[in-house]
């Protein structure tokens, strides 16, 4: 297993140096969007509406942060769900999406146009959101701000610690028997 210390702006360049269960510590960009933005992002997507961010190259973490205290950058930002996001993946993944970062298993197809679109899937530790945050330089809603927690977030990450759950090659953490 290695770490790769990795910048967003690296993607996907970097995908084929990673493999299932390799470690990672990300900077960057990453924008947030779960359910409900990834619904509107799609209906954006039907009506010919520009989208908030360029889906090409980006790397999403499905999470939806807390409320920011005072004198910091954001509140406590672990992952949500995965798969209530599968039913979008894929399409994303064939428009340019890089890096999907989350929890838990993803089904074949998101894992295929994982494999199609040379991506890579992070998994971040569910239930350490309060310590994530302290590896988020900064956070500005861009979109959907009346969804609250659940609006799209763009996030400057330094050094998140994540795990490489499913490679550009189709290996996958979730099958790899221990």
């Amino acid at each position: 297993m290695k770490i790769h210390k990795i910048n967003t702006a690296q993607f996907p360049s970097v995908s084929a140096e990673l493999k299932a269960g390799d470690k990672v510590l990300l900077s960057g960009t990453v924008y947030t969007a779960r359910d409900a933005a990834h619904k509107r992002i799609f209906d954006m997507l039907t009506d010919g509406v520009k989208l908030p961010f360029d889906i090409s190259g980006a790397s999403v973490y499905y999470a939806g942060p807390t409320p920011t205290p005072d004198g910091l950058a954001i509140g406590s930002c672990g992952p949500t769900t995965s798969s209530r996001m599968d039913v979008f993946s894929p399409a994303l993944l064939d428009m340019g999406l890089s890096c999907m970062i989350g929890k838990g298993q993803r089904n074949k197809d998101v894992c295929d146009a994982i494999i199609r679109n040379k991506a890579v899937y992070l998994c971040a530790i569910g239930g350490a959101g309060a310590l994530a945050s302290k590896c988020i330089e900064s956070c500005d809603v861009i979109a959907f701000d009346d969804l609250g927690c659940e609006s799209v977030k763009r996030l400057e990450f330094k050094d998140f610690p994540l795990i490489v759950a499913i490679d550009c090659f189709g290996g996958n953490l979730f099958e790899q028997k221990l």
